[in-house]
């Protein structure tokens, strides 16, 4: 077992591994009877990137931005800030909203804007900022290499150096998040200026620095795809085609907009029907098929028919968390998240403590081994605190995580269903605390 560990170590330890599928849920800070607050740290533990909402103007300034917890006092949500990111999850402040207009007319302006956003950022430790302005930002001219709105350039400026001033002080890289409505996007290939088109320019300054772009699928009408072809919200063939235009890329008047890689796309859909307005909600079946065919892995689900297949297409958002959580808009709590994990994960999950006296930190063999497609592993750890379980190809590429929670000390049981991964060797890896151990599964089909 030495050996085989130490053969891991070098291997992992020299590969770059793909990154893993996100699921991107707003939290709405304030109460609302048909989604009701729910503290951050109860949201469902498949929400990877956690997105506060909203900081927005406060009124009678020129974008000095605020953000004040509505249900909890300000230590509290940064405790519960600190808990989640702790358990390996991204919290990022979600600027603008709906109602909330932020566009920076002047430098005078822009400073006050970055001075304020760093601020809250420091102040709440979050991860980084979400850009939803959804208001008043319309084009006048220029291209997308070259715009010359003040506002297009202000903005670019000063998130770039809200990155600066979030690396200085934290030495790493500020996690940032797109979501602009489809006009402001793929509205571009139909016309280029007003707000068709209007954050193109500013996607393209920062591509290099966008985490993630999620377009939101809906409150939308209908929008053309790169075949010329329209299609409408609330349908298969919208996803499809709206997706593909933001990694394929498309002409508009404005010049060329270069796709982004689909790592950094996520699909962004209402959680259910009450979360947006009419025809924007799409039947979790309906979600499933479309992301399944431009992954490459189902069939065609509608008349729309894509130009490549994008197995590492980066995940899903949704507006909102709230909404996924209540019962009244469907029949059961969180379906989107569910429905996220039966598109993403190679295989499913089910886990089961087994008893909460144990001495020791454990990592079992899976059982049966070889197997298909289901197999039990068992491990035990002897002190509270967060445990993951990844699972890695023969070459080390991480291939999905099995479990990234907190878990108090006991035995668990994890019936893992593989049914949608290649027949061959896999490698399980433990970590808790300093704690790691490897073990080997052969899947047979």
């Amino acid at each position: 077992m030495k050996r085989l560990s130490l053969f891991l170590f070098l291997i992992l330890g020299n590969c770059l591994f793909a990154q893993s599928p996100a699921l991107v849920g707003y939290w709405q800070n304030w109460q609302d009877a048909a989604s009701p607050y729910i503290h951050l740290t109860q949201v469902d533990t498949t929400y990877n990137v956690l997105e506060v909402s909203f900081a927005i103007p406060s009124e009678g300034t020129t974008y000095n931005m605020t953000f004040t917890p509505d249900a909890v006092p300000q230590a509290t949500l940064i405790a519960q800030i600190d808990s989640m990111k702790a358990k390996g999850k991204k919290v990022v402040i979600s600027i603008g909203g709906a109602n909330a207009q932020v566009k920076l007319n002047d430098v005078t302006q822009m400073n006050t804007f970055v001075s304020s956003m760093t601020t809250i950022i420091n102040t709440y430790h979050f991860d980084g900022i979400d850009i939803d302005l959804e208001n008043s930002t319309v084009l006048t001219g220029g291209t997308i290499s070259n715009p010359t709105d003040a506002w297009v350039i202000n903005l670019i400026n000063g998130i770039k150096q809200l990155m600066n001033n979030y690396r200085t002080t934290y030495h790493k890289k500020m996690y940032l998040t797109f979501a602009p409505e489809t006009a402001y996007v793929q509205g571009g290939m139909s016309a280029y200026g007003g707000i068709f088109g209007a954050y193109l320019p500013v996607l393209h300054a920062l591509r290099d620095s966008i985490d993630i772009l999620q377009v939101q699928l809906y409150n939308s009408g209908s929008m053309f795809g790169i075949d010329g072809h329209g299609y409408f919200q609330g349908t298969a063939d919208f996803i499809v085609a709206m997706t593909e235009a933001v990694i394929h890329g498309f002409n508009t008047a404005g010049g060329q907009f270069t796709g982004f890689n689909a790592n950094h796309v996520a699909v962004g859909l209402p959680a259910c029907v009450g979360a947006a307005g009419a025809g924007s909600f799409i039947h979790p079946d309906t979600v499933k098929a479309a992301i399944k065919y431009l992954m490459g892995t189902g069939p065609k689900p509608g008349n729309y028919t894509r130009v490549s297949t994008y197995p590492n297409l980066r995940g899903m958002m949704t507006w909102s968390i709230n909404w996924d959580n209540t019962t009244t808009c469907h029949t059961t709590r969180y379906e989107f998240a569910k429905n996220f994990a039966r598109i993403f994960s190679p295989g499913s999950i089910g886990i089961n403590e087994v008893t909460s006296n144990v001495k020791n930190f454990r990592l079992e063999q899976n059982y049966p081994n070889p197997f298909n497609p289901s197999t039990i592993i068992n491990f035990e750890v002897n002190k509270s605190g967060n445990v993951k379980i990844q699972l890695f190809d023969n070459l080390g590429k991480k291939i999905q995580t099995l479990i990234n929670n907190f878990y108090t000390a006991g035995s668990y049981r994890i019936n893992f269903i593989a049914d949608n991964l290649s027949a061959g060797t896999y490698y399980y890896k433990l970590t808790a605390g300093e704690f790691t151990e490897t073990r080997k599964m052969l899947l047979l089909k």
